[in-house]
């Protein structure tokens, strides 16, 4: 069995997340899509302290590009990408739509996935409302459909047009046509959001859909244990090893080992090796290279906790916190703010990893100066707080 250095594992990694490519000097749509063949999906989130989560790996491996890009592709016809629950809320190319057919069907028979359900009655009135007026924020249906709000699981404080609404798009029945300005979620029916020969195309059973989705989390992974692998895609072990067998069988996947890996991993067939990676970048907490934490930490030795849901008193490192990739090593953390009213980036916190190299200081203050003319800030404020924060030069 072949027997991979952290090193070369951690570059394998890289390559395949697209760290290794090129970039072209003014990011085109061919670009984007790209990258997100690589990826296999953007996370999507409402935090919006820097800048919206499925925009920021885009920059990580782009560099400064034109949003506008990530808004005709999501949004534009043609449509080239469609949210849905594909890692956890995410924007995904819409070919993975078919793919998700068997998660769609298991949605409904357990009625959603967030322990409250919606009222059933209301569905048809609402589905119909939608094929109507479509369209739709659930806002926009709350006056007809909801009555008053309770404060109930989580803290969530959804209307029942809103539960009703976000059943139906988990079991398929609606499709999210985009977000408004307030990143309110906007509602509409299949055939209106997502191209025909999607819609049209053949829906494989869910033997098949778990199979291939192994088979893309392998590509984007480079290599992998099985729970790296089932974590991609959000499937249950049981369904990941199956896959992975069959993989490993028709030699798409290699066992191998990972020196220090408590767990066997599996390199994919196509996967690069490359003998170097010189990345500079800033990734944001829900981008595919570090969201599965444990794997961030056996690759790059960088264990990794998002604080934003800590209290001030109990964060180590701040409330928004991006590793810094320099070269093949995660090799500093910065805790970022935009300040919009302002025009500044705020680099609240700024810590170096053991064994840092000396030019990483430099090296993040270009990256800094990058990031905030991408997001349109004027000037970039230090305050000095953590280890590296004064040796910054911006």
């Amino acid at each position: 069995m072949r027997v991979l250095s952290p090193a070369s594992a951690r570059r394998v990694a890289l390559a395949a997340q697209g760290f290794a490519d090129r970039p072209h000097a003014v990011a085109t749509m061919r670009s984007l899509q790209r990258t997100v063949a690589r990826t296999g999906v953007l996370q999507v989130d409402s935090v919006n302290v820097l800048q919206r989560a499925h925009y920021l790996p885009l920059y990580s491996r782009l560099g400064p590009y034109d949003v506008d890009l990530l808004r005709r592709a999501s949004a534009a016809r043609p449509r080239r990408l469609v949210e849905y629950w594909a890692h956890v809320q995410a924007l995904m190319p819409v070919e993975l739509w078919p793919l998700m057919r068997h998660r769609m069907d298991d949605y409904r028979t357990q009625r959603g996935k967030w322990g409250f359900t919606a009222d059933p009655s209301l569905e048809p009135r609402i589905l119909a409302a939608v094929a109507e007026r479509g369209p739709v924020t659930a806002r926009q249906l709350d006056g007809e459909f909801s009555g008053p709000r309770t404060s109930q699981h989580w803290g969530w404080n959804w209307s029942e047009a809103r539960k009703v609404l976000d059943y139906l798009f988990l079991v398929g029945d609606v499709a999210i046509a985009g977000r408004s300005p307030s990143f309110e979620v906007i509602y509409d029916l299949p055939e209106r959001v997502l191209p025909a020969h999607v819609l049209q195309a053949p829906v494989p059973d869910p033997a098949q859909a778990q199979l291939e989705l192994v088979r893309r989390a392998a590509r984007s992974h480079g290599v992998a244990s099985l729970r790296c692998l089932a974590d991609y895609y959000r499937m249950p072990l049981a369904q990941a090893r199956v896959a992975v067998g069959t993989l490993v069988e028709t030699g798409e996947l290699e066992p191998v080992t990972v020196s220090g890996w408590s767990r066997p991993a599996y390199l994919h067939h196509a996967a690069r090796l490359p003998r170097q990676v010189h990345a500079r970048a800033l990734l944001s907490p829900f981008d595919p290279l570090v969201w599965e934490r444990s794997r961030t930490e056996a690759l790059f030795d960088f264990r990794y906790r998002i604080e934003i849901y800590t209290p001030v008193h109990k964060r180590v490192h701040g409330y928004y916190v991006l590793p810094f990739l320099l070269g093949d090593r995660l090799v500093a953390r910065v805790d970022l703010k935009a300040d919009r009213s302002s025009s500044v980036l705020m680099v609240q916190a700024a810590h170096a990893e053991p064994g840092a190299p000396e030019e990483t200081a430099a090296e993040l203050s270009v990256e800094l100066r990058r990031l905030a003319g991408w997001l349109g800030m004027r000037d970039v404020s230090i305050v000095a707080r953590g280890d590296l924060a004064a040796r910054l030069r911006v």
